[in-house]
Parts: structure tokens; C-alpha cells; sequence
């Protein structure tokens, strides 16, 4: 005599079956899973950016609105307007040079527009943009300084920020450097107009923004002694974000829109040798940053 199905096995098959269901109907049923990070910012309808607040040229929070300014941050908006066909800006996060990598490989920001170099040892933990903006490493120092160069910095006290590239660039081209560092560079400032250091050291545009703060005491020297660029932080994998950023970057030159944003921000027209290196592939960059570093 065959067994009745009991009112708890029904109801225990039920649920065994919809376990097994279940799956399938929330593929069938449910809001469809982005194939990749591009299509997950179009279906969101906007784009996040890490961006740096500690810059005013680059990243900064405006005084009169509050509200966060700079190049990078007009950059990035450009990119998310052509990545989303609207004129929506993105939406930003604040980043520091210590959080920044981790905010993006914990996909709590889409891309970085944070005064990011171009380097082998970071390729191998993101993917970057082609070349946006060309930049390097020089030196602030105070007006009665005799500090002409970095090779001028043994033992002496040269100031940047922890874990950046030009920390990781001075102690290895002027090893016997005094190096101190802060989480910003407003703290390696006050250090200098407190003479707690003698240099401070980062990319030169970075400097500029410092030495228009005080340019009664303080003075640029040494010139760009390494070539250094900047691409967007995009997470490793993510092709097909990056050809459509580069694609971006590519359209925001031939409009004129980045001549324009670049006489803002920096002050000055488009150098001459702009096509020389805006839209570099990363490699190449990262390269050339390489050979001009190991001295």
C-alpha cells in the first residue's frame, strides 16, 4: 500500500521546489544584473567620481558655494556627459592619496579624478584612462632658500603626502633625504611657512597652488624632474568602461572643451606639445614616468 502525502510533505515539497525555483525566477523576473561597470552607470543614470578636496585647482571645496570644484572634478563631469548623453554631472566622493585605490576596488566610486599618476606598481592594482594631463614632480621651498634642485634635498627635510608617488619618487632618487610626511598638502604648506621643513615635494601644479598662496615667502624651483602623468582610475577588468572614457577624453579635446578647461583651471593656453602626450596610452606613460624616476 502506497503512502498518502502528508499536508507537512506537500507543503516541505513546495518549498523545495521554489528553492530550486527561485533562481531562475529572479533572472526571469527581476531586474536584469549589469554585464559590467559601464552598464551599471547607465542604468543608474549617473556616474561616481573619487575626487581630492585638498586642491583648489584640481579639488577643492569652493568657499562661495560649498560645493566641490576644480579641474579634475569639470574633467569628470565632461566624461559623464558623454558616457551618459546627458548633461547630469557626477556624482562626487571625497578621496584621499591614502583611500583612494581601495574606494575604487570596493566599487564605492565608478572612476578617480584625483590627481591620480600614471605608475607600473599602480597598473598592477587598477586600469587607468590614456593621458589627460601631463604633469612633474618639482619642488616649493621658501623665498631665501638655497635649495635650487631635488639633488640639493640630501639631508635635508623635504615634506609630501604619505603613500603618494612623489613620497615614493624622492626616497628613491635622493635616498638620504629627510622625508616627512603628512595626510595633505596644506600640512606640508604650514610645515614650510613654518620652517618645521625646507621643501615640500609633489607634482608641479599641485606646488603652484601653494606658492600663489604665499608668493611673498615662497618660490618654485628645480623644474619638472620627471615626466608625470594623469589618467582616471577605472577598476581593473573594466575594458569596456575604459574605451568609452578614452573615447570621451578623446571628443572632449577635438570640441575645444578641454583647451577651455585648462585655461581655467591652469591659467594658460594648451601647451604646444599637447598632442604629444594628451590621449597617451597608460603603458606608454607609466613607462616613461619609470625611466625618468630610476636615476
Amino acid at each position: 500500500m502506497t503512502d498518502r502525502p502528508t499536508p507537512n510533505r506537500c507543503a516541505a515539497a513546495r518549498l523545495l521546489a521554489l528553492a530550486f525555483l527561485r533562481p531562475a525566477l529572479l533572472v526571469a523576473g527581476g531586474p536584469a544584473r549589469a554585464a559590467d561597470k559601464l552598464q551599471e552607470i547607465r542604468q543608474r543614470g549617473h556616474l561616481i567620481a573619487g575626487v581630492r578636496v585638498d586642491s583648489p585647482r584640481f579639488g577643492g571645496l569652493s568657499p562661495q558655494t560649498g560645493q566641490i570644484t576644480g579641474f579634475d572634478v569639470d574633467i569628470v563631469n565632461a566624461v559623464a556627459a558623454e558616457i551618459l548623453g546627458t548633461a547630469k554631472p557626477a556624482v562626487l566622493v571625497p578621496v584621499t592619496s591614502q583611500n583612494r585605490i581601495t574606494q575604487l576596488n570596493t566599487d564605492r566610486v565608478d572612476v578617480l579624478a584625483a590627481t591620480l599618476t600614471i605608475s607600473q606598481p599602480r597598473m598592477r592594482e587598477i586600469a587607468f584612462s590614456d593621458v589627460y594631463l601631463r604633469v612633474g614632480q618639482s619642488l616649493l621651498v621658501r623665498k631665501d632658500s638655497d635649495i635650487a634642485g631635488y639633488k640639493d634635498l640630501a639631508g635635508r627635510k623635504v615634506c609630501t603626502v604619505v603613500g603618494s608617488t612623489p613620497e615614493q619618487t624622492i626616497r628613491r632618487m635622493v635616498p638620504t633625504a629627510d622625508v616627512l610626511t603628512f595626510n595633505t598638502y596644506p600640512e606640508c604648506f604650514l610645515a614650510l611657512q613654518n620652517r618645521r621643513t625646507q621643501a615640500v615635494t609633489t607634482g608641479y601644479m599641485l606646488l603652484m597652488d601653494m606658492h600663489e598662496a604665499d608668493p611673498a615667502n615662497t618660490k618654485l624651483v628645480g623644474g619638472n624632474f620627471t615626466f608625470e602623468a594623469w589618467g582616471l582610475g577605472i577598476k581593473t577588468g573594466e575594458k569596456a568602461l575604459v574605451d568609452a572614457v578614452n573615447a570621451a577624453l578623446l571628443k572632449i579635446r577635438d570640441t575645444g572643451l578641454y583647451a577651455k578647461l585648462y585655461q581655467k583651471w591652469i591659467g594658460t593656453a594648451v601647451p604646444d606639445d599637447l598632442a604629444s602626450w594628451y590621449g597617451m596610452p597608460a603603458a606608454e606613460a607609466a613607462r616613461l614616468f619609470a625611466e625618468s624616476t630610476a636615476r
